[in-house]
């Protein structure tokens, strides 16, 4: 049975580049992504473990059947957990690895379960379970995209997620919402979410908005991101030159004229 999670205080900071600063009582404990911690102070202890610790009565076979599901999802193996060995409160930070934001969001209030895209998790307080969610729906795992595997984040207490560009929080009251696949952060589990084909057929080889939307119905809160990191990165792969790409208006005419020869 998972625990209680820690209670956490914390301070997001920055504007498109933001971190998360967690402030952590004696013996308090938080876990986060393999990579993500920005900086800690001294009595901070750190310990990559598998899984997320949410059950400490789990064996090692339960244990392993946790990482394998979440390896399935390209995510690590294992996830680092900071304690606050000191006797007085210390901090550690998280960056975030990409432009856009950091949202703190209270499991407790969500309903005790947020369902979000696969590299969204940023951090949480111990206690925290970190699980896949797969869509049962043939329509959503084929087509889903960056929607198809998912991630459960159930429990009490805090989690941090991010996403690119500017969030907003939707809220439905039984309406339905359609969403771009890759455009969904997180949403709660009283949303039904579900893959359906973006328009006719001219729409879907011309249109530039992809082959088939997500679609968001119930009643509860919604996320979404303005600039989902799959999109920025082929923007800058498309612009640069080593990949054939065209670099447009930067320079002077000197750069311009080296490239010429340089071909």
């Amino acid at each position: 049975m998972a625990t209680k999670a820690h209670v956490i205080d914390y301070q997001i900071f920055g504007d498109d580049m933001q971190f998360v600063q967690v402030e952590l009582d004696p013996q308090e404990t938080v876990i986060a992504e393999a990579g993500m911690m920005m900086y800690m102070d001294a009595g901070v202890t750190f310990e990559t473990r598998l899984g997320d610790g949410s059950n400490p009565d789990q064996g090692f076979l339960g244990k392993l059947g946790g990482v394998a599901r979440r390896a399935i999802t390209g995510e690590s193996l294992f996830m680092t957990h900071f304690t606050n060995s000191a006797q007085g409160r210390r901090q550690v930070a998280f960056g975030a690895p990409y432009p856009g934001k950091i949202i703190a969001i209270d499991l407790d209030e969500a309903g005790g379960e947020l369902i979000c895209q696969k590299d969204s998790f940023l951090a949480a307080a111990l206690g925290t379970e970190i699980s896949v969610a797969f869509n049962k729906r043939l329509g959503a795992g084929l087509f889903g995209g960056e929607g198809f595997i998912l991630q459960r984040l159930r429990g009490d207490g805090m989690v941090f997620i991010h996403a690119g560009g500017t969030i907003v929080e939707k809220r439905l009251d039984g309406n339905k919402l359609l969403v771009d696949t890759g455009c969904l952060v997180a949403f709660e589990n009283t949303i039904d979410y579900d893959i359906e084909r973006a328009g006719n057929m001219r729409s879907m080889l011309f249109g530039g908005e992809g082959l088939f939307l997500a679609t968001l119905q119930g009643t509860g809160r919604v996320w979404l991101q303005s600039l989902p990191f799959s999109r920025l990165a082929d923007r800058i792969i498309a612009a640069a030159p080593s990949t054939g790409g065209k670099s447009t208006g930067e320079g002077s005419v000197i750069r311009g004229l080296s490239n010429l020869l340089e071909q």
